[in-house]
């Protein structure tokens, strides 16, 4: 290696490639100066949040905010999911949970399942008008929500299903099916066509193409399709307060209803309790999942 090293240096030949940048660059500063901010940005409230929530009444009242519990309690958070009144009721959080979780579970299955059909169909099976549907998907899509909320109020009327949890899982998986077909149908287009083709040949059909070759094939994609349905149906307050009633209100609206109430003390520290035990299952599944998140994010945007 020293013979090699001094051949090159005598004969005048220098080694190839961009030379290695200087740790403290100006370049690298700035890159890593923004991420720090950026962090620190998102992670202070989620810190005061926390330690706040870890806090009896008496220290909270100190003011200091950002300082650490001097002696952790999880009281609020007893209180907040079993105790805390969200209107007339008190009863905490806990029955919100579970109509959240009566739900999310119909609604991102159905969701899911329908639009991963669609684009399936519309990646692979060109029918008649198959342009024209997803056009009409497509511009479903953008149609904000506030326009349509009174039809679908006299729609879920006539259908016996206002104030229902059945009525609300229908508007989710409604509104939840444009964005998600679109995302399918790319992915489904970015594979590669000769399996799709040699399965035809073979003689499977629609559904035995669907199973056996589609669905082991799109992890990725379903993964994306699942955390954009937990988070979007979990985090909805705007139909879950207009279309279901106090019996059935999801776990969005109690938050608002604790948070808001007029009624005694502002309980800061149950208040913050409440919002952790909101945030929590949207947050589990996304960073159980996040790798595949990107992966299917990134193969359902190749093609449009």
């Amino acid at each position: 290696m020293a013979n090699n090293a001094k051949t090159i240096s005598a004969s005048g030949v220098e080694p190839r490639g961009p030379k290695p940048r200087p740790m403290l660059s100006p370049r690298n500063i700035m890159i890593y100066g923004t991420l720090f901010i950026v962090a620190i940005y998102y992670a202070l409230p989620l810190y005061v949040m926390v330690v706040t929530s870890l806090k009896g009444m008496p220290e909270i009242r100190l003011g200091n905010i950002f300082a650490p519990p001097v002696e952790v309690t999880f009281e609020p958070w007893v209180k907040a999911w079993a105790e805390a009144c969200t209107g007339l009721n008190c009863n905490g959080l806990s029955q919100g949970f579970w109509n959240s979780v009566k739900i999310l579970i119909p609604s991102a299955a159905l969701s899911i399942l329908i639009a991963s059909i669609n684009g399936y169909a519309l990646a692979n099976w060109k029918f008649k008008g198959s342009e024209v549907f997803f056009t009409i998907l497509i511009f479903g899509a953008f149609v904000p929500y506030q326009v349509i909320i009174y039809p679908i109020v006299i729609i879920l009327r006539e259908l016996n299903l206002f104030g229902k949890l059945g009525g609300l899982v229908m508007v989710h998986v409604i509104f939840g099916m444009p964005i998600l077909t679109l995302l399918f149908r790319n992915y489904f287009t970015s594979l590669p066509e000769e399996l799709f083709k040699a399965a035809r040949v073979d003689g499977a059909g629609f559904w035995g193409i669907y199973f056996r070759i589609m669905l082991p094939m799109s992890l990725p994609i379903f993964v994306v399709a699942l955390i954009l349905q937990v988070t979007g149906i979990w985090n909805d307050f705007l139909f879950g307060v207009i279309y279901t009633k106090p019996d059935n209100y999801p776990m969005t609206v109690q938050l608002n209803n604790i948070v808001n109430s007029v009624q005694g003390v502002k309980e800061y520290n149950v208040n913050m309790a409440a919002t952790m035990l909101t945030g929590i299952v949207p947050l589990i599944i996304y960073f159980a999942s996040g790798k595949l998140f990107v992966r299917g994010i990134a193969a359902g945007a190749v093609k449009g």
